[in-house]
């Protein structure tokens, strides 16, 4: 084989980058050394190294050095996670080879592309296509798909991060073992930033290939982690107080900087940070902007636009920005609160200083005291380069019989040619054939609910034994449902005299009243009336509401979790340096003072007596999921000793179990409650796990289609959707329990909602630990966050600032006693 360096491919690209005065990184150059070779593989570099260009220039320089052989038509499939990135990655392939002399095009294909540049496309396919999951599969379910890859030379799949471990990343790898086995020497590459797992990471991404290489980029992106601290230690830290006493901090962080990204990890968050702003800095309305899901598409595409030519001075965000866009101008990142995860902080920090040679700046902004432990935290997770990993999903029924009836659709498929193929992949390699016929069953007659209704029967099988899709309304309704990604209850916002501002969720919509105000998009509208699906408003101005996005809050991750409870060790055994602990001295002296830090080894609790009633304080540090659960167990395990009933509340930290009666807890009861025996049993006993189970299974429902969510012209409400997916799994329950797609339900509640492994190993650990009994007459520093949280979910006509007050005033005259 020639040399690379030595071929017409590599001269040109090496000429064109030294006219750009540009030198490839070492890990460009190997990867265009491995794609010369024929491998697959997956490149890992940080944010802002060119990890885009190490493929592209790689497919680029082949098909330079063999152009007189290639055929027209698409050569570089690019697959990426997000719309927003597309159109960015489009623009800047298009004027690489523009400006190296090839006649390519290159295009997007997504939800946003214009109808009529679809056509064209599926009349004659461009040289490069950027395709979201949904998209390419949009693309197999097309009758003319083999054509549409017959001259495919590679398949890129970008951020493989953020798809690896949800369904999304099974359509990835579905679609992916279907073209390997369709198109011939067909390379496959993914691009990923660093994570936990890099080479589970490539085995999941690339199962059935001997072929392969990883390449990792000696190159390291250097991170400033710098905390913004407020004026005074509040030795009772509560969530989201912070965020008006430090606003003025963020505003003069934003006028220093020449452009600024200030994420927050909520919408709800997002739009109250974007009122905070504008109102410690007025200056900065026309220069600040609001960027998030729900959003107006339109309104977020100029946002970018303006954010990459500079017309705009920051903007507030959520994980809506997380990743892809690449905005050079951006030199500053500020984090509003937690986290939660150690990659997600760092993948935030990477959108500023773009440039590889710059050191990207990241300003943590706390929403409570506490919060600065994190910072801490977060600064020794990167020095010891630590990061989450992601867990792949695994026999995802629902994703399969939706894959089935897309190939179905495009032009069929045999029984004993698609199932190997299938089973080429991570997610189904263990398969069985029994459940292969399952599906079969399923896409054809419905399984045993669906043989006497019509609808169900979505595929028939010829005489050949060619499973096809027939009837051309199923073959409409398939197209317009294809995905994984089952919608909230989303309603549009608009105008009365006309005009779109963006979307908010059913529930919220449903607690309003003719009249109230409340804010979307930075701008206060107020309620006129709900038709259908749409929100009608008009703008108004005064004090309003924000609303609330369910499922907004992020848990705090294992690795983060783990890094804490070393702090808080060092904290109490004083062999802390950082800076952020020194600052928290004050509270922390309180809560060893009025109760105790735990070390590493440790598991705190505390039981308070107050006016209110009985409170049990557990500090596990497992994050908000692992604790609800914990918490549910433990309580249950009391009740079956004792006849108490409690409520529940938890944050990251910690959880509580509230009683109107003393909850008789000793040592050798709690070692007890701590347990691993009988765990999981103790689980299903003390949680609704059917109910979860039905709730999982509407967006079950919906990916297999057994629910249609979306048709011609108009989507069903969740109330509709839940309803009709009830109804189905209960009979399910009933007379079929074996059903795979109700086993699904209940192991991806305990998978997912439940966190079993992650459970079972905090039990394990606990179970391990020291477990350290304190009591008090007063809240503690650690315990009230938690108190407040629960505050903030009952509290409706009483102002939860004056409450608060009064609790704090309460405790202070107890510590002067």
């Amino acid at each position: 084989m020639e040399n690379l360096k030595t071929s017409e491919g590599y001269q040109i690209i090496n000429n064109w980058m030294t006219t750009d005065q540009k030198v490839p990184f070492e890990f460009q150059e190997r990867t265009w050394n491995y794609y010369h070779k024929g491998y697959s593989g997956m490149v890992v570099a940080p944010t802002g190294f060119g990890k885009t260009f190490s493929v592209f220039l790689g497919v680029v320089i082949n098909y330079i050095n063999q152009y007189q052989k290639m055929q027209s038509g698409l050569k570089l499939l690019w697959v990426t996670p997000i719309r927003s990135l597309a159109k960015d990655l489009a623009r800047a392939m298009q004027e690489g080879v523009d400006s190296i002399g090839i006649d390519w095009v290159v295009e997007v294909r997504n939800g946003d592309t214009d109808p009529k540049q679809k056509a064209k496309q599926t009349k004659q396919m461009p040289d490069v296509l950027i395709v979201t999951p949904e998209s390419l599969h949009l693309l197999l379910a097309q009758k003319s798909r083999d054509k549409f890859f017959k001259n495919l030379q590679c398949i890129a799949v970008d951020e493989w991060h953020e798809l690896m471990g949800n369904k999304r990343g099974v359509l990835v790898e579905l679609a992916l073992a279907y073209l390997q086995n369709n198109v011939s020497n067909l390379k496959i590459w993914g691009i990923t930033a660093t994570i936990g797992n890099i080479d589970e990471a490539m085995e999941v991404l690339l199962p059935n290939v001997s072929k392969k290489i990883k390449i990792v980029s000696k190159e390291k992106k250097q991170i400033e982690i710098i905390p913004v601290y407020p004026d005074k230690v509040d030795v009772l830290p509560w969530a989201g107080h912070l965020g008006g006493t430090l606003a003025d901090k963020v505003a003069e962080i934003i006028s220093q900087s020449r452009s600024t990204l200030v994420f927050t990890n909520t919408r709800s968050q997002s739009e109250l940070w974007y009122q905070l702003l504008l109102n410690a800095d007025p200056d900065l309305a026309g220069q600040l902007a609001l960027h998030h899901g729900s959003i107006d598409h339109a309104l977020r595409q100029w946002i970018e636009n303006a954010l990459s030519t500079g017309q705009l001075k920051a903007v507030v965000c959520t994980s809506s920005l997380d990743l892809g866009v690449d905005f050079k101008p951006v030199d500053t990142v500020v984090q509003i609160g937690s986290s939660k995860g150690i990659a997600r902080f760092l993948q935030r920090a990477g959108r500023s200083g773009h440039s590889p040679y710059e050191t990207s700046k990241i300003y943590f902004v706390p929403t409570h005291t506490l919060e600065l432990l994190e910072v801490a935290a977060l600064k020794d997770a990167y020095k010891n380069k630590v990061v989450e990993k992601r867990e792949p999903m695994v026999l995802c029924y629902d994703v399969l019989v939706q894959f089935m009836v897309t190939i179905a659709l495009g032009g069929g498929f045999k029984s004993n040619e698609l199932f190997p193929i299938i089973q080429q992949t991570h997610a189904f390699q263990y398969l069985q054939e029994e459940d292969w016929n399952w599906c079969l069953a399923f896409i054809t007659k419905g399984g045993k609910l669906g043989e006497n209704y019509e609808e169900f029967h979505r595929v028939a099988v010829n005489d050949d034994g060619v499973y096809e899709v027939k009837k051309r309304r199923i073959g409409m309704l398939h197209r317009l449902n294809i995905g994984v990604i089952v919608s909230d209850a989303m309603l549009r916002v608009k105008y009365t005299s006309g005009g779109y501002i963006g979307m908010v969720e059913e529930y919220f919509v449903t607690k309003l009243k003719v009249g109230d105000k409340f804010i979307l998009a930075g701008r206060v509208l107020e309620y006129v009336r709900m038709k259908e699906l749409t929100v009608y408003v008009r703008n108004s101005s005064g004090k309003a509401i924000t609303p609330s996005w369910l499922g907004g809050r992020l848990p705090l991750s294992a690795n983060l979790s783990m890094f804490l409870r070393e702090k808080l060790s060092e904290a109490a055994e004083n062999q802390s340096k950082s800076k952020e602990i020194q600052f928290l001295n004050p509270l922390l002296n309180y809560q060893q003072t009025h109760s105790a830090l735990p070390l590493h080894n440790e598991l705190l609790v505390e039981q308070i007596h107050t006016r209110e009633g009985y409170h049990l304080f557990m500090y596990p540090l497992e994050g908000r999921l692992v604790h609800e659960v914990m918490a549910t167990v433990i309580a249950y395990r009391i009740s079956k000793r004792f006849p108490i009933s409690f409520s529940i509340a938890m944050n990251d930290y910690g959880f509580e179990l509230f009683s109107d009666q003393p909850i008789p807890v000793d040592l050798e009861f709690l070692t007890e409650l701590f347990q691993l025996d009988h765990l999981l049993d103790d689980v299903v006993a003390s949680i609704n796990a059917a109910e979860m189970a039905l709730h999982k299974f509407r967006d079950i429902a919906v990916i297999a289609g057994m629910v249609i969510q979306t048709f011609p012209g108009k989507q069903r409400n969740n109330k509709s959707l839940q309803a009709s997916s009830s109804i189905i799994f209960k009979v399910l329950e009933e007379f079929e329990p074996s059903h795979l797609l109700v086993r699904q339900a209940y192991n991806e509640v305990f998978n997912q909602q439940l966190q079993e492994v992650r459970l079972v190993d905090a039990f394990k650990r606990i179970a391990s630990n020291k477990i350290v009994l304190k009591f008090t007459d007063r809240y503690t520093p650690m315990s009230f966050p938690i108190k407040v949280d629960s505050l903030r979910q009952s509290l409706s006509s009483e102002d939860l600032t004056t409450r608060i007050n009064r609790m704090i005033e309460r405790n202070l005259k107890k510590r002067k006693k």
